[in-house]
This record gives structure tokens, C-alpha cells and sequence, in this order.
């Protein structure tokens, strides 16, 4: 098993990139079975203008062309915030092995806190681990958010 307070923190690192560049911070790697990242990722939806330009669909679409495969189903993803519904069906549909996330997104997470999308029958359900770094992943996001009231 990897260590995923080791790839977190790697994941905490594409977060801090994003708020650097005044984008929500969350940010997503994907390791294959040997734990070698094939595909990292950032909110970069301010930049490209687009709703679809979420950390996980990233690092998703960057993994797929690493491996030249649509299925991504050996691999771990790690991401600093639960998904939304969106990036939480991509996952199911790369049919990613293990999702590994930080904090809850109580007003818009699919995993946990607002659904579990993974309740339904789709034809895939990663195995899910929850609270990584959750209090480093959640203190980024609430500065951030703060900052933006101050």
C-alpha cells in the first residue's frame, strides 16, 4: 500500500498552484500500481474559463494520455477536496481503483456530504478513503476563502 499522506501532500502542493494563481485550491495526482504519478492536476477553471477545468478531470485526462488508456483501473487518486458530482462520475467512469480525498465539501461534495453518488449502481465504484489531511486540505481552502472576504 502507498503512502497516501505522501501523495496528499503532493496533492496539497498542485492546491497551493491553483491559489496562487487566485483559483479555488484543489488540487489531484493520480499514481498508477507501482505509485509512479502519471497525471497531476489544478483548478484552473478562472484561467480557461470553463466549469469542466475541475483538479480531478485534469489530472484524469493527463493520466489516460500518460498510459495511452482510457481506463485508469490499477491507479489511486488523490485529491485535497471530496468531488463534486461531476469529477465524481468521471472517476467512476475512468474506473479509477482508489479514491483517496481530504476534506468534505459540505455544500457540494458527491461522496460523502451532500450524496454518495457511489450508492447508485453504476458499473464502477472506487474504493474511497476519506479525512486525509483533512485539516491541512480544509485550512487551505478556508484562507482562501477568507482572503477573499478581507
Amino acid at each position: 500500500m502507498h503512502n497516501d499522506e505522501h501523495y496528499m501532500h503532493l496533492a496539497l502542493d498542485e492546491a497551493r498552484k491553483a491559489a496562487g494563481m487566485n483559483e479555488v485550491p484543489v488540487g489531484a495526482v493520480v499514481i498508477d500500481a507501482d505509485g509512479i504519478i502519471i497525471g497531476r492536476g489544478h483548478n484552473l477553471t478562472e484561467e480557461q474559463q470553463s466549469p469542466l477545468a475541475h483538479a480531478e478531470l485534469l489530472a484524469i485526462q493527463q493520466a489516460t494520455k500518460s498510459i495511452s488508456s482510457k481506463w485508469l483501473v490499477d491507479c489511486t487518486m488523490y485529491v485535497t477536496l471530496e468531488p463534486c458530482p461531476m469529477c465524481a462520475g468521471a472517476i467512476s467512469s475512468a474506473r479509477i481503483k482508489r479514491l483517496v480525498y481530504g476534506a468534505f465539501d459540505v455544500k457540494g461534495g458527491a461522496v460523502a456530504s451532500v450524496m454518495n453518488i457511489y450508492d447508485y449502481s453504476f458499473n464502477h465504484k472506487p474504493m474511497v478513503k476519506s479525512r486525509v489531511l483533512a485539516d491541512e486540505c480544509g485550512k487551505l481552502l478556508s484562507d482562501f476563502f477568507r482572503g477573499l472576504r478581507d
